[in-house]
């Protein structure tokens, strides 16, 4: 029995039906099946559900200032239309997985010659700096996918080992140690089960990043117990390895604790945030991301999404040192981009406290069996 106490992110109770519709089909007996051909109810087209015919572009290497832009300007000069993408960093290294048609619309999967061109000219921008001990890759699939995004880039960096720079990335130069993840594993001898402590800044999508990782690394959840009271989470776990074990050696709690912690500091974008929408068209990826770069502003964590004819993305930016970003640079972006594409510009502060209302209504104790691993896998 799995129960789940929840609130939007404004901390309110949640009464939109079409949210609770979806959800319910999301974990009801058919699972996945049932989510299958329906439109996100956030409008977001990524995700477990399919984008249509595309070709995934899976992209990972070093991170440099103006790397998406180069990224998104090969697409465009080979008239690839970026239909919908996820981009994150992390300790130095990049990720990335791009859905992308052609001009008319249509799959790739039988222009070999083109994906041979794309690959090579990505391939060459991704082996970046020669100190790079890490090896770039580039990968293509072509059709449906129902890997979720945020799943597979989590895949993707913990088999990059990510968690072996810890404490390098831009992203989390600025937060506070209170609000550091402190993280701690102990064994209940008795019960047989490792016991994983989190506690950290709350925020979305927690425990599904942790849950993630727990999963690559092999692990399984039998019980957890999840709270938050202000802007900060407390979540235990109690799980075993696959092949029953516990964790008993240092080095293995070690790896797990490195590995949580960048699991929970992928996702953090603490700064400004622009979210732009425009008529969507080849090229418009990378005329922004040119504007932002030429701007001397870093992309830390992207979001690219196609809604009908309208192009929807969110880039989390600092500038070129990992500082936050001048306003002045910001109403100057502005300008530049002009009146055909609308922007939104809202700060990610490092230390806003979660809504009083959700207080008490953020308390969860489960027991997890395969239903979140049905998910996950």
């Amino acid at each position: 029995m799995d129960v789940f106490h929840v609130t939007d992110q404004q901390g309110k109770k949640i009464t939109d039906i079409k949210i609770i519709d979806f959800i319910e089909k999301a974990l009801g007996p058919k699972g996945r099946k049932s989510t299958e051909g329906v439109k996100s109810w956030s409008g977001k087209r990524v995700g477990v559900h399919p984008v249509g015919d595309h070709t995934a572009i899976e992209l990972i290497g070093k991170d440099r200032p103006g790397l998406l832009s180069e990224i998104s300007a090969v697409l465009a000069s080979l008239q690839f239309n970026v239909i919908a993408a996820e981009v994150w960093t992390h300790n130095r290294r990049i990720a990335c997985v791009l859905y992308v048609n052609d001009a008319t619309n249509q799959a790739m999967d039988n222009d070999s010659k083109r994906l041979s061109t794309i690959e090579e000219q990505l391939n060459h921008i991704l082996r970046g700096c020669e100190d790079d001990e890490k090896v770039a890759r580039t990968s293509f699939s072509m059709g449906f996918t129902f890997t979720h995004m945020d799943r597979r880039l989590h895949q993707m960096l913990f088999a990059d080992r990510d968690y072996e720079s810890a404490g390098v990335t831009t992203t989390n130069v600025d937060c506070p140690p209170s609000f550091r993840p402190n993280i701690r594993i102990e064994r209940i001898e008795e019960k047989g089960y490792s016991v994983v402590s989190v506690k950290c800044k709350d925020r979305a999508k927690l425990m599904f990043d942790i849950v993630c990782t727990l999963t690559d690394m092999e692990y399984v959840v039998f019980h957890a117990s999840i709270s938050s009271e202000g802007p900060y989470a407390s979540q235990e776990y109690f799980i075993r390895h696959m092949d029953g074990c516990t964790l008993d050696t240092e080095g293995e709690k070690e790896r797990v604790v490195k590995c949580i912690e960048a699991a929970i500091q992928r996702r953090v974008s603490e700064g400004v945030s622009l979210e732009l929408c425009a008529k969507d068209r080849v090229g418009l990826l990378s005329e922004v991301t040119r504007i932002l770069r030429e701007n001397g502003l870093t992309v830390c964590r992207a979001g690219v999404s196609t809604i009908g004819e309208k192009g929807l993305n969110v880039f989390y930016v600092r500038d070129a040192y990992g500082n936050p970003v001048d306003m002045n640079i910001i109403d100057a972006l502005r300008k530049e981009i002009g009146q055909t594409v609308m922007v939104n510009v809202k700060k990610v502060p490092g230390n806003t406290k979660a809504p009083e209302t959700s207080r008490g209504w953020a308390r969860v104790s489960f027991f997890f069996g395969n239903l979140l691993e049905r998910f996950l896998n």
